[in-house]
């Protein structure tokens, strides 16, 4: 959007004086320097962050890597991601039975996301492709974040979903009982691996 002088916004978010939100999730493709972001309007949780990385696997990744025997997931420790959040796992599980790959997980641990590959390859660009704009609508974050580009090739690939998720949600009564997680031998908080769960 062009203008001939500066746009008067606040300078930190007032959900009140809001008509919606944008909650934005970001996968990197580290070897093919690829950013698949997706752009939520309902809350961050678990089942937000597995939804985009089984859309992601099968849309994107599955042709490129259908031979590889795991998926290595580099995440940070807090948040949709928190390493102490069984409600975390339990949605990583449905991503390893989703997707028929064992999932080889490493957290990392707070305050030291800084040094995920994500943070400085990927995460930097879309801010700066979207300096300056205001979002009014769920379409101009789109546009703005579909911008992103570098000269070393970085691509990004976007799209948006309005499903519903629902924060605080109970973990499933049996998920203990049939988890196929193995902690690794160091750290194994932080770093482990989620088998797919055989079925029938």
């Amino acid at each position: 959007m062009y203008c001939t002088k500066a746009l008067a916004v606040n300078d930190h978010d007032f959900p009140s004086a809001a008509s919606g939100v944008v909650i934005p999730h970001g996968i990197y493709d580290l070897a093919e320097n690829i950013g698949y972001i997706t752009l939520g309007t309902s809350k961050d949780t678990a089942a937000f962050v597995a939804d985009n990385l089984i859309h992601t696997w099968q849309e994107y990744l599955l042709p490129r890597y259908q031979h590889a025997d795991s998926w290595l997931i580099l995440c940070d420790g807090g948040g949709s991601n928190n390493a102490r959040h069984h409600i975390v796992k339990q949605e990583l599980q449905r991503v390893a039975d989703s997707i028929g790959k064992p999932l080889r997980i490493a957290h990392y641990p707070p305050y030291c996301s800084k040094y995920n590959p994500i943070e400085h390859r990927l995460f930097p660009h879309l801010t700066r492709a979207a300096q300056g704009v205001v979002f009014h609508t769920l379409q101009m974050a789109l546009q703005a974040f579909a911008r992103t580009a570098t000269r070393q090739g970085l691509r990004v690939k976007i799209r948006t979903t309005e499903k519903l998720y629902q924060t605080k949600q109970p973990v499933e009564d049996n998920f203990h009982a049939t988890k196929q997680l193995v902690p690794d031998e160091i750290l194994g908080l932080w770093n482990y691996t989620i088998f797919p769960r055989a079925f029938g």
